[in-house]
């Protein structure tokens, strides 16, 4: 009897192709739509109904079973508002690892399991090697980082079939099947708020007041609408005229500052060293070794780690070179060459 394998169909083209391999694998395959988020925002039309359309257009072009999972309230319960406490905060929070953690690998993969299924399978350029988080061999696409929170039970039951090509190749490989996605554009920012900007999200649920943006020397140079909407090392949007830019090098939230420079050398923005909290190891992590690596956000170049001082609830880290705009309540990924270890939270 084959393996059944759920695979989360989004209406894109990764997740069409991702079905399609599976197909041809010889799993028994169904496609299922996550319904996460279907509220319009202004300026931005919810293109939920679309992707869902579009997804079942694929699953019926393969033949397989198709089938819609409703996770909305969890999904504002673990994600939405988990972004909004972290804005409030004044921290810079990442919801899309936080919806690998608790609803991509967690909620659906329990729901998929209950329902029959022996595996998930995503459209994530990533590689699930001896249960092992591995990065993808497209570096340009590589989605590792974003996984840095899965649990490591998640892995035993999940699949990544395109990890092992390119962009261009799964394009190809869509149009090659048919596949009615194949030229669909691939969706930008997070999942939820699409083109509307973090600032025109939050301000539907935050109140804020007006504030002083100081500089390096101590003077006033504008005022802003809020302090939580801005992040270490931003440069757009602080509305600050004339002369060199501004970037954003530290907030108080309780008197409602922001700070900026205009000096790119400014110690404020650089630092060799990390502090992580909320730790979540994959794989096991020796603290002595000096073989890992670190990535601070989703592209940035992957940093040699020196040395780790591994306390009870935070991780100081020692890295070879300075990175820029270390940002409070992003995470930050450990690797070991290609190998995902784990991650924590920079605080």
């Amino acid at each position: 009897m084959s393996k059944k394998v759920f695979v989360g169909m989004s209406g894109g083209v990764d997740s069409s192709v991702t079905a399609a391999l599976m197909v041809e694998k010889g799993y028994d395959v169904t496609g299922v739509y996550m319904k996460n988020w279907s509220q319009d925002l202004p300026g931005h039309y919810c293109p939920w109904k679309e992707d869902y359309q579009d997804a079942k257009r694929v699953a019926a072009q393969l033949n397989i079973k198709f089938k819609m999972y409703d996770f909305e309230t969890e999904y504002k319960d673990k994600v939405v508002k988990y972004m909004i406490d972290e804005y409030k905060l004044g921290r810079t929070p990442n919801p899309d690892i936080m919806c690998n953690q608790e609803v991509k690998f967690k909620l659906f993969l329990e729901t998929a399991v209950a329902d029959g299924a022996d595996f998930i399978a995503t459209g994530h350029y990533s590689r699930v090697i001896n249960v092992q988080l591995w990065a993808a061999v497209d570096k340009n696409k590589d989605q590792s980082y974003f996984l840095c929170r899965v649990p490591k039970a998640a892995l035993l039951k999940t699949i990544f079939p395109i990890g092992d090509y390119d962009k261009p190749t799964v394009r190809k490989m869509a149009k090659d099947r048919g596949l009615v996605t194949a030229s669909k554009k691939d969706s930008q920012g997070i999942c939820f708020i699409g083109k509307v900007s973090i600032k025109e999200f939050l301000s539907q649920y935050v109140d804020t007041r007006q504030g002083l943006i100081i500089d390096q020397n101590a003077k006033q140079v504008g005022t802003h609408d809020g302090a939580l909407f801005y992040t270490i090392g931003q440069r757009q949007g602080l509305k600050v005229g004339g002369g060199l830019p501004y970037y954003v090098v530290d907030k108080d939230m309780d008197k409602n500052i922001v700070y900026v420079t205009t000096d790119l050398q400014d110690d404020r923005l650089w630092t060799n060293e990390l502090r992580l909290s909320h730790l979540h190891w994959i794989d096991q992590i020796d603290p002595k070794a000096t073989d890992y690596t670190v990535r601070t956000r989703y592209r940035a170049p992957l940093i040699k780690i020196n040395s780790m001082d591994a306390g009870a609830k935070v991780w100081a880290l020692k890295l070879d070179s300075e990175v820029r705009a270390i940002t409070p309540g992003q995470s930050a990924a450990i690797y070991s060459g290609d190998h995902l270890i784990g991650s924590g939270i920079v605080v």
